[in-house]
């Protein structure tokens, strides 16, 4: 397999660079995780599909990972902008119950998702609450030159930083309308990073500062963190799109504060190398926002009878930076993409593993090769593998050894999956499996008595309850979604 060098496109040189860590044999990425206040919406999953497969692909490219994925249960904001009521706050008080059961209950309803997803775990999930102390001491330690108090809490000068705004192509006119008014702000820029409790209000969370009791802001925590457990500067920061505009530019400058770096014509003074952002998840019927009742998380998803790893597949055939379209039409051919594949590799479920390095296979190692190298071109990728798959005249143990291969990288995880796990049984469907099973067996003795007629009226009754009858497919049925 060609060994071509690792190139990813960095956010904040808008550039594509080959990847050189700052430790030698290291790779260490810091991904922002979720704001535990509800569950996530498979467009929040995208970004941690993507983080994976590029944790995968340095992991394939020989490099010891270090993958940090934080939890935020304290401190963002119902607006990305440094404004509103805190979020975890907010639900608490509309379910009436304590934030931390509200933290408990979706960071496990997340590592849930995560699971299905065959996302690789990081090598610690860090948990906004347990930073605080080191929080207060961050900034501690920047407030004299870079920041200010105010009644509401103590800000932060972006004036005092240079080249601020520089990752979002500068601050627009329209992310400035997603920014709190405070009064007293010297810059309509300027942010929270410890914000005080009301007088007269109680917090559930709220900790003692030298600004008064309070909380810190969101954006301070992923600073922290970051250089807690992986230290300035690391290698990749990564996150969604969305964090490019205001979340991330506020946490670059608090970087740049810490280490009382200059400009970010040099990278690594923003606190990584390398910061890279996923593209949208759009559905464009608008019947799935949180606001429609339908909410597009996973969960749904398995309801309707899809595997999750459908959406997986769904994830890899777009590039991470272009807009992914959900449509339940896209999502059932994907399924039935994936199903050919399981299919394929079922086949060499019992073959031992043998050497990939066959010369057989060279050509099309160095396509899937190429292709993540190239800023993770996955849909290539994925074509890769199935032409590998399709190989005519090949030993079994070489073609089991060259899709392992490939799967570490994508992550489908073919020899753990069959075409039975795929078969997943609708929430609203009207008939269970044993029943199916035992229509189809007096369907086989209505056909072995030449009774056709009987026979088609089992089959048209299972097709008006959502199963397709498959003669002569050793599976026997599926799921009609």
């Amino acid at each position: 397999m060609t060994d071509a060098p690792l190139k990813l496109f960095n956010s904040l040189t808008r550039k594509l660079e080959e990847f050189r860590p700052v430790h030698e044999g290291e790779a260490r990425v810091y991904s922002c995780g979720p704001t535990v206040y509800n569950y996530p919406h498979i467009g929040n999953m995208r970004a941690y599909v993507f983080a994976d497969v590029l944790g995968r692909t340095l992991s394939w490219k020989g490099y010891e990972l270090t993958h940090i994925i934080n939890i935020t249960d304290v401190g963002h904001l119902t607006d990305d902008g440094d404004a509103g009521e805190d979020k975890m706050e907010k639900m608490a008080a509309a379910k009436a119950q304590s934030i931390w059961d509200i933290a408990k209950h979706y960071t496990e309803a997340y590592w849930a998702d995560v699971k299905a997803l065959n996302i690789r775990e990081p090598a610690k999930w860090s948990v906004a609450t347990d930073y605080i102390d080191e929080m207060i001491d961050f900034a501690k330690g920047i407030a004299d030159r870079h920041c200010y108090e105010l009644e509401t809490g103590l800000y932060f000068d972006v004036s005092t930083v240079a080249d601020y705004g520089r990752l979002a192509r500068a601050v627009t006119e329209e992310g400035e309308g997603r920014i709190e008014t405070v009064e007293g702000k010297r810059n309509a820029a300027d942010f929270a990073i410890w914000r005080k409790t009301p007088a007269g209000e109680t917090r559930q969370m709220e900790w003692d500062s030298p600004w008064g009791k309070g909380a810190p802001g969101w954006h301070l925590e992923c600073s922290v963190m970051g250089e807690k457990l992986l230290g300035f500067p690391f290698d990749i920061h990564t996150g969604g799109i969305d964090h490019r505009e205001i979340h991330h530019p506020n946490e670059i400058a608090q970087n740049q504060a810490f280490c009382g770096c200059g400009g970010l014509d040099v990278a690594t003074h923003s606190g990584a190398k390398i910061w890279m952002h996923n593209n949208f998840l759009v559905e464009r019927s608008g019947k799935m926002s949180k606001s429609s009742g339908e909410f597009l998380r996973l969960q749904l998803l398995i309801d309707k009878g899809y595997h999750p790893l459908a959406y997986r597949m769904m994830c890899l055939q777009a590039h991470y930076r272009s807009e992914l379209e959900f449509s339940w039409e896209g999502l059932g051919a994907t399924l039935t993409r994936l199903k050919r594949i399981v299919m394929a590799a079922e086949k060499l479920q019992d073959a031992p593993l043998g050497d990939p390095s066959h010369p057989k296979f060279a050509a099309l190692r160095d396509k899937f090769a190429a292709a993540m190298s190239d800023d993770l071109n996955t849909a290539v990728a994925l074509v890769a593998l199935e032409e590998a798959l399709a190989m005519k005249k090949v030993d079994a143990n070489v073609k089991r050894a060259v899709i392992e291969e490939m799967d570490q990288v994508l992550g489908l995880g073919l020899f753990d999956l069959t075409r039975t796990d795929l078969r997943i049984r609708p929430s609203d469907a009207r008939i269970t499996e044993a029943e199916i099973e035992a229509e189809l067996f007096r369907r086989k003795e209505a056909r072995v008595a030449k009774d056709f007629a009987a026979s088609d009226a089992i089959r048209e009754s299972l097709a008006d309850s959502g199963v397709e009858v498959m003669d002569g497919d050793p599976l026997g049925w599926e799921w009609k979604l």
